[in-house]
């Protein structure tokens, strides 16, 4: 685990005092899909068709890394094992105070593991017996009775593990947070098959193989770096995901901006609709006919007379959302090449400025704080990560000489 990353139990509506704003706005009001920091919806759960690999709805796996698979070697392959099916059998006989409950029911609250759907499915299916005959999931149980759960979970999609390393900076029994670096693709898509924080989990949690996604329930871009929320059970993960969906989870970012202080302070709030480039299917833009996009920025810290350290929330979440509203306010991230171009650099810079910021190597925009209430226990937990080195090393250089007045 992360030494330098904190976790906190709060009791219900305490807020965190961090020494940044941790102001707890959300970004999901629906299911959608994307990445900034998205929501995993309905489809990329339950479909193997892997509609995230499909250029118009995903942009974060598109491009081959720099060094890609092309022409790589087999010694440059990463070490792939094979997970093999988990074979389930349990049984449960009914107690009384469990009598002229439904089935379903009683198996949800027994098979823990398992969401009631998944349940429901099984009794459908024959896979989940009563005294050992099929039975309707309106049934009412009695005294004595016996399920008997038996099925085979199937690996979910053909992602394989890898040995890779990751950062656990959170876990317990049902839920883990994991700090991405720079360069690491959350799933594997269109160019990116191997090498990814699913591969890694699939590795180091083999269990998740059975979970969609591995267990994941929201997802950043690859370079971007900080807090990804996962699930170690299907109830948990779907419980987690119902909690984006209705706010109960807010993650803040912290940033560098090409900016002044006087003039990012006018744009608070930033209110602006982003869809689909027309023409560049790549990209997102503001665009009158997108969907809601909100984001906030809690605080303005000038690092020089043009350059700011930014802490923001999203009220929404859309598809590159806050480098598309920086951008949009003419504020660009520092290091980001497809929203960025010329305008990241400002008047005033020294040599060591100027090739500090050209020579930046992705998107200056760290995820930096998670909180969510725990799926079982019901506490308010939250969890933070210190700004990346190589983000510390731009501040510091930005703001080397400057003093606040």
């Amino acid at each position: 685990m992360n030494n330098d990353a904190m976790t906190t139990k709060l009791s219900p509506n305490q807020s965190l005092d961090t020494g940044l704003s941790t102001q707890k706005l959300s970004t999901q009001d629906e299911y959608y899909l994307g990445t900034e920091d998205e929501l995993l919806n309905d489809d990329d759960l339950y479909d193997d068709h892997d509609d995230l690999n499909n250029e118009s709805l995903d942009t974060e796996n598109l491009s081959f890394d720099d060094d890609g698979f092309d022409d790589a070697q087999d010694d440059d392959i990463p070490e792939l094992s094979i997970a093999l099916p988990d074979v389930i059998d349990m049984t449960h006989t009914v107690v009384d105070n469990e009598s002229g409950l439904r089935i379903d029911k009683v198996a949800s609250l027994v098979f823990t593991d398992f969401s009631r759907a998944q349940l429901q499915g099984w009794i459908a299916d024959g896979s989940l017996l009563c005294n050992g005959s099929a039975q309707k999931s309106k049934y009412r149980v009695k005294p004595a009775d016996v399920l008997h759960l038996s099925t085979t979970l199937q690996q979910h999609s053909q992602d394989l593990p890898e040995n890779i390393d990751i950062d656990v900076v959170y876990e317990d029994d049902a839920v883990l947070v994991i700090n991405k670096p720079v360069g690491m693709v959350v799933h594997p898509g269109a160019g990116n098959q191997t090498g990814t924080l699913v591969n890694a989990l699939l590795y180091h949690y083999p269990q998740q193989h059975h979970l969609p996604r591995a267990g994941l329930v929201h997802r950043i871009d690859k370079d971007t770096s900080g807090l990804l929320l996962i699930g170690k059970t299907k109830p948990a993960q779907m419980a987690l995901m119902e909690q984006l969906k209705d706010k109960a989870v807010y993650r803040h970012y912290q940033c560098v901006v090409a900016g002044d202080q006087a003039s990012l302070m006018r744009h608070r709030r930033i209110d602006a609709p982003i869809g689909r480039h027309r023409n560049q299917r790549t990209k997102m833009t503001v665009m009158t006919a997108g969907r809601e996009a909100v984001t906030h920025l809690l605080t303005v810290t000038p690092l020089n007379d043009n350059y700011c350290l930014l802490d923001i929330a999203l009220e929404t979440g859309r598809t590159h959302q806050i480098r598309v509203h920086l951008s949009h306010i003419t504020y660009p991230i520092v290091g980001d090449r497809v929203y960025g171009g010329r305008r990241q650099l400002r008047a005033g810079l020294t040599e060591q400025q100027r090739q500090a910021i050209g020579q930046f190597s992705r998107q200056a925009l760290h995820a930096y704080a998670l909180g969510f209430v725990h799926p079982t226990t019901g506490e308010d937990i939250e969890v933070t990560t210190p700004i990346p080195e190589d983000m510390q090393k731009l501040i510091a250089v930005l703001s080397d000489g400057y003093d606040v007045e």
